[in-house]
């Protein structure tokens, strides 16, 4: 049997005497598009963020691609190819969009041990992954310039230009309309096929349930349902948790 590109056991995070994390455990296979939801304050953002090194986790440990993570800080989890957007794009608002696309290119993909960018294969990256969220008209213009669904598309478009293995989009589709989160869905789809394993978490269920292949819950720091959406949604425990019943 093939390994886990992702294994997370026993995770367990604290914050004084509130439990945020309890023993959660979760794989995601090489390829697979995985929904990750829950009630607010039930856990997700924690732990996304024990995942990739924003937070240490005081019980359980994370193995990516077959190496332990424990102990490794953020930059250097995205280095090994474990890559995040965030629910508020941050991007660098005095750089340019391309600009803020070479920035990943050359602090985390150059930064890997024995590889070398030209400047040539920078820039035809830098095109490629604006041509990838449609924003390569506005590469010479500055965040201020983009839209909502713009922002929400260089987002998740610095995070692919750290070449993951693993993307973890976070809320990417938050304040958006019905049409841009279509299109949102569709550019997360079209990165899986390009070889991207992703985790989506979000609220927003009728996208969750068009993306998603497998959907996990969260509910007060514990992992309460975890297989095939159409199997989720109806399990009494996860509706009870949505609907207080």
């Amino acid at each position: 049997m093939t390994a886990p590109l992702l294994q997370v056991e026993q995770l367990s995070k604290r914050f004084g005497g509130f439990i945020a994390l309890d023993t959660v455990e979760l794989s995601v296979a090489e390829g697979e598009r995985v929904g990750l939801i829950g009630p607010n304050g039930s856990g997700k953002s924690t732990l996304v963020n024990c995942i990739t090194g924003t937070l240490r986790n005081e019980a359980g440990s994370v193995t990516f691609a077959g190496e332990k993570m424990d102990g490794l800080i953020a930059h250097q989890r995205t280095r090994r190819g474990l890559a995040r957007s965030f629910q508020l794009p941050r991007p660098f608002m005095s750089m340019s969009i391309a600009e803020n696309i070479r920035v990943p290119l050359l602090y985390t993909v150059a930064a890997r041990a024995g590889h070398h960018v030209s400047h040539g294969e920078l820039e035809d990256r830098c095109h490629e992954l604006l041509s990838l969220v449609a924003l390569e008209a506005k590469g010479s213009q500055y965040p201020r310039d983009l839209t909502q669904v713009e922002m929400r598309k260089l987002e998740l478009a610095r995070a692919m230009a750290a070449d993951p293995k693993l993307l973890i989009a976070d809320e990417s589709m938050a304040g958006l309309s019905h049409s841009e989160i279509e299109d949102i869905v569709a550019l997360l789809i079209k990165m899986n096929e390009a070889g991207v394993t992703i985790i989506m978490i979000e609220h927003i269920m009728r996208a969750v349930m068009s993306f998603s292949q497998r959907l996990v819950v969260l509910v007060s720091g514990k992992k309460i349902a975890d297989g095939k959406p159409d199997d989720v949604i109806k399990d009494q425990e996860v509706v009870g948790a949505y609907l207080g019943t």
